[in-house]
């Protein structure tokens, strides 16, 4: 009967040195732990400077500094006209919408407005609008159009009629009626109806 209380008594303490050693264990982990929650705030400073990004636009046509410019995302497109020094006199900036969101890597161009435009113009308007049946026979200039009245012409759409005020801006007007063949969408055969419905 003595012997077995004191095999308990040996199994007691054999198991209270294990419990000692695997406190003292994990005593020496949790020294070693506070490193870690430092490291986790790294990725959230970066996201949160990522988040004011910024956009590149090509600001070009009528602007007295054209170039490449980097603005706040978010920004419009009236604020790249003024990054680039402001419209010169000869913008027709009602050609433009200067609310529009700019997107990255995209070109801003500042259509021009040539000599004799706001006369041309007025009386495109007072005569009607070329290419409607019973209007009358009043040839529209390509160099004061606005992209309202290209998209009226007869094979004109709003994206062909964009990509008319684009060539137009980027070559500085029209010199020949003939130019318009050189635009994406304009064949032989509906420029050939052009012909009689416009004019430079």
């Amino acid at each position: 009967m003595t012997d077995l209380p004191r095999s308990h008594l040996l199994a007691y303490a054999l198991v209270a040195v294990a419990l000692v050693v695997l406190a003292l264990r994990q005593a020496g982990r949790g020294a070693g732990g506070p490193p870690a929650p430092a490291v986790a705030p790294a990725p959230v400073r970066l996201e949160r400077a990522d988040a004011g990004g910024a956009v590149l636009v090509h600001v070009a046509g009528a602007v007295r500094r054209p170039g490449v410019y980097r603005l706040r995302a978010g920004a419009r497109v009236d604020d790249a006209v003024r990054r680039a020094g402001g419209a010169t006199r000869r913008a027709e900036l009602t050609q433009l919408n200067l609310a529009a969101r700019l997107e990255d890597g995209r070109q801003v161009v500042v259509p021009r407005r040539l000599p004799g435009a706001a006369a041309a113009a007025g009386a495109a308007g007072v005569a009607g609008v070329p290419g409607v049946p019973g209007a009358p026979a009043v040839p529209l200039d390509l160099n004061t159009a606005t992209a309202e009245q290209l998209d009226q012409l007869d094979g004109i759409g709003p994206t062909t009629a964009r990509k008319i005020l684009e060539y137009r801006a980027e070559h500085g007007g029209f010199s020949d009626v003939e130019e318009l063949g050189q635009i994406p969408g304009i064949g032989e055969r509906r420029l050939a109806s052009l012909r009689e419905q416009v004019r430079v």
